[in-house]
């Protein structure tokens, strides 16, 4: 069966584009075409507009674009807005009933605490009081807040306390609310909160970005479905992806592993390194036996984790645009560093200050193929940094030398650092949910703008082999057009009780006090497989991939049976991409 699939991605410093027909029988992918453009930061849909524009330029026949089955897009549109402080301001409302104070791991500085609280089976131990919440809520639109965040312990066992805050703070705010039992089933009242409140921070921008995708591809007579690519890999439909913006705040990363996924041969080591160096940032992950690492605990954001399932990687601030900076040393003397700051292009390509790759530019000088961009101009911004820093004239070759040095040494730092994490604790992989061990890197992938620039160093570095991915330029957009749908339940199920539950849809249902763990799971496989038809993703395959069972007491003293059940499609590439 073939189809016809675009990919975007929108980075930092370029977007991206890939027409990739498919043979999903035989498993292999071609690229049809690919177009590079500037990002426009301040409107990234006109990016997306421009850079499909351009692929429709690079193809003698349009038609295929136009015919595209599919549209997948992965963007750093949220994660910017977090880091540099442009999400909503939220309020957020918990509930925890009596122990540790829910405060300690409040957000913001909107909090209200609710009294009253459930037990673990989702039993009221102390009912509501919302007196409070709504005299706070109704004030929290004037003390900037745009967004509402609910979130009860224990409300993936029973949502009741958590929906009735929710309509509290609704009504008394105009606001629009995220109920952290719609976002994970997990009993991770920390982390729950953590997911609920980015959540909602990044919400109304999220779904204008999505709107205003939708109108720019449709402008250029693109009428696919939409999806936009998760943390861990997979892709969703922009309708869900409205409902759990959380999922895709890491979606950059996601591209990445998934392009090398598609291109690089050299994924099929024992153990693989990749490096997706882009023109602000390097983005670093792992592959074990072809299989990209996950991050079991749960995606990180500004140093919280949430429940939000991810790829293990990493991303730091170098990139072939860093700005050059002159620094004092621990011992005195001044050194060159490169980034993590990035004021603009490189020189090379019109810039105003000069960059990583200006620098690498100059150390290639001798190298015509390698050298990107006007060398005369990075030669001559290199020279106007070493006057401005009193370096003399002669010593620009030295400056350029110390500044590759220190970019390359960062990123070298940095593959140490996510190595030695991903060793301290279990290894989990996409196709393997068993914990392993041991993932030691012996072959690297390096993909993005400037790779041909800084393979033989980064290869000295990290002493292995560094190989660049073919149509490494847009990997990302390869990777994401490529990425299959996926979506994920957890049901829970208590025997005692006679209750099925399904956080994530809302399902409630009646079950005999019979009922075994065999008999959820395949219950949750159908409810899953209802939820991805509803969704458009018919194309994902669903499978078991965690299920618990604990021995318990009903309420009259009679044994029962706890059961909890993890269901996904699992994320993954629809073919790789043939010679």
């Amino acid at each position: 069966m073939g189809i016809t699939a675009l990919g975007i991605d929108c980075g930092g410093t370029h977007t991206d584009a890939a027409l990739i027909e498919a043979d999903k029988a035989k498993g292999t992918a071609t690229v049809v075409a690919q177009a590079k453009t500037d990002t426009i930061h301040e409107n990234l849909v006109a990016s997306i507009a421009e850079v499909v524009a351009a692929l429709a330029r690079e193809m003698e026949d349009p038609a295929p674009l136009l015919r595209a089955e599919r549209i997948s897009i992965g963007s750093t549109l949220a994660v910017n807005a977090l880091v540099q402080g442009r999400a909503d301001k939220v309020g957020l409302a918990l509930s925890a009933g009596s122990g540790l104070d829910p405060s300690h791991f409040a957000l913001g500085d909107l909090v209200c605490v609710v009294p009253g609280g459930l037990d673990h089976r989702g039993e009221e131990t102390s009912r509501l009081f919302l007196d409070e919440l709504e005299r706070e809520a109704r004030a929290w639109p004037s003390k900037g807040a745009a967004a509402i965040a609910c979130v009860g312990k224990f409300s993936p066992r029973d949502p009741a306390h958590e929906n009735k805050m929710g309509e509290i703070a609704g009504r008394a705010s105009g606001l629009p609310v995220t109920l952290g039992h719609t976002l994970s089933g997990r009993l991770n009242f920390p982390r729950r909160i953590a997911t609920a409140y980015y959540s909602a921070a990044i919400s109304r921008l999220h779904n204008s970005f999505l709107d205003a995708c939708e109108d720019a591809l449709k402008r250029q007579g693109l009428k696919a479905q939409c999806r936009l690519l998760k943390a861990d890999g997979g892709a969703i439909p922009f309708g869900l992806s409205r409902r759990e913006p959380a999922q895709s705040i890491l979606s950059g990363p996601a591209a990445s592993v998934m392009g090398a996924l598609a291109l690089w041969p050299g994924v099929d080591a024992k153990c693989a390194l990749l490096l997706d160096m882009g023109g602000t940032t390097t983005d670093i992950a792992l592959f074990l036996d072809g299989s990209p690492v996950l991050d079991r605990r749960g995606m990180t954001i500004k140093g919280r984790r949430t429940l939000v399932r991810s790829l293990a990687a990493v991303s730091i601030g170098v990139g072939g645009d860093s700005t050059l900076n002159r620094e004092s040393g621990p011992d005195g003397k001044r050194r060159i560093t490169a980034g993590p700051r990035r004021d603009g292009p490189a020189m090379a390509f019109g810039g105003l200050k000069p960059s990583l790759m200006d620098a690498l530019n100059v150390l290639n000088r001798d190298r015509p193929d390698l050298v990107r961009g006007d060398l005369a101009k990075s030669e001559a911004g290199l020279a106007a940094f070493a006057a401005e820093n009193g370096f003399s004239p002669e010593q620009i070759y030295e400056i350029a030398r110390e500044a590759a040095e220190d970019g390359i040494q960062k990123i070298a730092r940095a593959v140490y650092d996510l190595v030695e994490t991903i060793n301290s604790g279990p290894i989990y992989t996409l196709s393997d949910l068993k914990a392993r061990k041991d993932a030691r890197p012996t072959i690297a992938c390096l993909v993005g703008g400037p790779a041909p620039c800084v393979r033989e160093l980064l290869s000295s570095a990290l002493g292995m082999s560094v190989e660049i991915a073919p149509n490494f330029e847009v990997a990302n957009a390869v990777g994401a057009a490529l990425a299959i749908p996926t979506a994920s339940i957890e049901a829970w199920a208590d025997t005692g009780k006679g209750e099925l539950y399904v956080p994530a849809m809302d399902y409630r249902a009646s079950v005999p006090a019979s009922m075994s763990l065999a008999e959820l799971e395949q219950t949750a496989l159908e409810l899953l497989k209802r939820k991805m038809r509803d969704e458009g993703m018919e194309d994902g395959k669903a499978e078991v991939v965690e299920s618990d069972l604990f021995a318990t007491l009903d309420d009259r003293g009679r044994g029962a049976r706890d059961m909890r059940v993890v269901c996904q499609a699992r994320p993954g590439i629809v073919a790789r991409i043939s010679d």
